[in-house]
């Protein structure tokens, strides 16, 4: 049996500290999230996450990679990768020679894109990308825009089903989100606390649509740190009803729930009051998150890290949080199977060679 690591956290640098190196050896933390700053080259990309598995191996190593404006590593050989709107324009419109047949030459482009992003990723030792955004771009998200592939349910599910069949080819697992939908608001999560005052029927017709239809092929899920107060008062990735009752009882979802950053300003206000990093972390766990992510918390000291993982353990044997070995299984279940292609033979293979001629 192994123990519940629920905690994703973050690094400073471009390599590992003893105070790095400690971090990652307590048995509440499954992984990191890295960012630009971790970034140099390939080769220390590469020796960082070799590192990193020295440590422990079971570590899962993750990142927010999704193409257009979120990409951390776009030099040195990495594929600039067009946002996902570009899948859903080339949906909507056809070249000439396109017409008749865009939905296919769009999906084809998706499973490309999953297949370089993760194929690139890989070659370098990370284990897990943060996407596809499933959100709907209901024109009116700054934080959204792009990101989406589209404003329909059904293009959006398809395209990201595709890119997600791409991400398997490579021999990467994928992440939905941000559950139930963060397109309608405007408010961005990492500054506010975003409302969105739609029915439950409304939500589960239009922008949570993508989580019943792609329920067999999500591995995870993120859900938004958006509130939706005609269901709960607590925003999503705090709440049993959306968690437990709606995504996993309804939905029949059984992958990786991960909450988003809890340093985010839409994870630090619940039930109207404002709540430390630990207490939050504690309501996304109960609530029925595997996993919780706090990011951008080791420049300087880290205390905030090192607070949440003394909160946690307190938690634990004051009986606060239980944890699952269900949720450990799902973390495992998450990292690569079997070996990544190298760089170099990835460079020259015809599978990837023709993935990069389908991209938009």
């Amino acid at each position: 049996m192994n123990f519940h690591a629920p905690l994703i956290i973050d690094i400073a640098g471009t390599e590992l500290s003893k105070v790095d190196k400690k971090r990652l050896k307590h048995p509440l933390v499954g992984g990191l999230i890295l960012f630009a700053r971790n970034w140099e080259s390939r080769a220390q990309l590469t020796e960082l996450c070799r590192s990193i598995k020295k440590v422990r191996k079971d570590l899962l190593i993750c990142v927010d990679h999704e193409g257009g404006r979120v990409q951390r590593f776009k030099t040195d050989g990495f594929t600039h990768l067009p946002p996902m709107s570009a899948l859903g324009a080339l949906w909507r419109h056809p070249s000439k020679a396109q017409e008749g047949a865009s939905a296919m030459y769009a999906t084809a482009a998706a499973t490309a894109c999953g297949y370089v992003l993760g194929a690139e990723l890989r070659a370098c030792g990370v284990d897990l990308s943060f996407t596809p955004v499933l959100d709907l771009d209901h024109g009116a998200s700054g934080v959204i825009g792009d990101r989406a592939f589209d404003a329909d349910a059904r293009v959006v599910s398809l395209l990201a089903k595709s890119l997600m069949y791409g991400l398997l080819q490579a021999g990467m697992a994928n992440c939905g989100k941000h559950f139930p939908g963060h397109g309608y608001v405007q408010a961005d999560s990492h500054t506010d606390i975003p409302i969105d005052t739609r029915s439950l029927q409304a939500i589960l017709k239009d922008d949570a649509a993508p989580y019943q239809w792609l329920g067999n092929s999500l591995a995870s899920v993120m859900p938004a740190h958006v509130v939706y107060p005609k269901v709960d008062k607590r925003a999503a990735g705090f709440s049993s009803k959306w968690l437990n009752d709606i995504l996993r009882g309804q939905l029949g979802f059984t992958g990786v729930i991960f909450s988003d950053d809890l340093s985010m300003a839409g994870a630090r206000v619940i039930d109207g009051q404002p709540v430390s990093t630990t207490q939050a972390a504690l309501a996304a766990l109960n609530a029925g998150c595997d996993q919780v992510l706090l990011c951008n918390q080791s420049l300087g000291d880290g205390a905030e890290i090192d607070a949440l993982v003394e909160g946690l353990t307190k938690a634990h044997y004051r009986g606060l949080w239980q944890p699952l070995d269900a949720s450990e299984e799902r973390r495992l279940a998450l990292l690569p199977r079997g070996p990544a292609t190298a760089w170099d033979d990835l460079m020259v293979q015809p599978a990837y060679m023709h993935a990069l001629d389908l991209l938009p």
